[in-house]
């Protein structure tokens, strides 16, 4: 089929199944997901993964990291204090141990089950907080943990992204490597901040003077793919340069604006094709027939949250039925989870037939949440 073509329908699935799930209460991601399975070779055949579709989709992660960076509030990520980094500390460690060990005991080598563990540390509560908010929880105080707890998440795990993608381009994969692999993720961001705030800031005042149509866009554009550039020359993920212009951009000014376009460009092209694009590489024969370790990878990923979270917040003083909340409120994966399984399959890390297993864990973490939290919270 020709490209043009091709991206047409993916648009167009894009939005209707991505509707459709709305509408069922899910996450629209989930459906565009769906119906990347429904387009993809696995069953209709309609669309390939293409050259031109796989040169988009990459765009779209890179976009997606920088539209997170642009929501990360750096004021109230000081604010959150020590509970939300316990809650998150606990949310990320527990799952990737779990997760790793599971993986090397059904036989997955090293590399493998590191990624495989990575990836169970990824949150996503946009489904857990549409959940609260129609039952008119959010303001609650495990609400307010949850949401504290996400932000510290995904900085925790965009750092172990990095670390473990640096790791595997360097070659090993010892534990010994690891502390200094962080301090050079460190060091890259520190430098990124002092460096990059101030030229950042000029940058934009530049483009203010050019008058053209969207020049301020296409320079925010520009910047975030000049630091993703950068960060790729220092053997860290392109995604993690992509996040930190969105934080750097989210202190200017123009931020606002530059939110609301890239928003625009990001959701109408690029997010939509990453997302069904991970639907259609999916063998949905593999989930349809999910074997031992794919139940029990999903099960881990539940329990580790649970547990792992849960443990944060009684340590940070919650009651334990405020703990089970918070735990159950960080059970869901989408978008964070896809971006690593599909760092994880361009690096060749993973092969066609491990890819499916981190995508039907997060199908089957989406599904059981909602019914999960309605349950916990109604037990006053």
């Amino acid at each position: 089929m020709d490209v043009f073509l091709e991206l047409a329908v993916i648009l167009i699935v894009a939005k209707l199944f991505g509707y459709i799930a709305t509408k069922a209460k899910m996450p629209g991601a989930l459906g565009q997901l769906i119906g990347g399975m429904l387009i993809g070779p696995s069953i209709l055949n309609i669309v390939s993964y293409s050259e031109g579709v796989h040169l988009i989709s990459e765009i779209g992660v890179v976009l997606l990291l920088f539209l997170a960076g642009l929501e990360t509030d750096v004021e109230e990520f000081k604010r959150v204090g020590v509970p939300s980094f316990l809650i998150a500390l606990g949310g990320v460690a527990i799952p990737f141990v779990m997760g790793y060990f599971l993986s090397e005991w059904f036989g997955y080598e090293r590399t493998e089950a590191l990624f495989l563990g990575g990836i169970l540390t990824a949150t996503s509560v946009g489904l857990t907080v549409s959940i609260l908010m129609e039952m008119k929880k959010l303001r609650t105080k495990e609400g307010t943990a949850i949401l504290a707890g996400a932000v510290v998440d995904d900085i925790l795990g965009i750092i172990l992204l990095t670390t473990l993608i640096a790791m595997y381009r360097k070659g090993h994969v010892y534990i010994e490597d690891v502390g200094i692999l962080i301090g050079e993720v460190a060091v890259f961001f520190v430098v990124s901040w002092l460096v990059g705030k101030p030229i950042v800031k000029e940058f934009l005042s530049l483009s203010e003077r050019i008058d053209l149509p969207e020049t301020l866009t296409a320079f925010a554009l520009a910047i975030t793919l000049i630091f993703a550039y950068i960060a790729e020359q220092f053997r860290i993920a392109g995604i993690t340069g992509a996040y930190l212009a969105g934080v750097l951009i989210a202190q200017t000014d123009e931020a606002k604006r530059i939110s609301n376009r890239m928003i625009t460009v990001s959701y109408s092209l690029f997010v939509p094709v990453f997302l069904v694009g991970i639907g259609i590489k999916t063998d949905i024969s593999i989930i349809l027939h999910a074997g031992t370790f794919a139940i029990l990878y999903s099960v881990i990923a539940i329990i580790g949250k649970i547990v792992g979270c849960g443990v944060g917040a009684l340590l940070a003083r919650f009651k334990p039925k405020e703990a089970l909340r918070v735990g159950i409120g960080m059970i869901p994966r989408m978008e964070v989870a896809l971006i690593m399984a599909n760092v994880a399959l361009t690096e060749n890390v993973f092969d066609k037939g491990i890819f499916p297993i981190p995508v039907t864990m997060v199908i089957i973490t989406t599904i059981i949440t909602p019914p999960l939290l309605k349950w916990i919270f109604s037990r006053d």
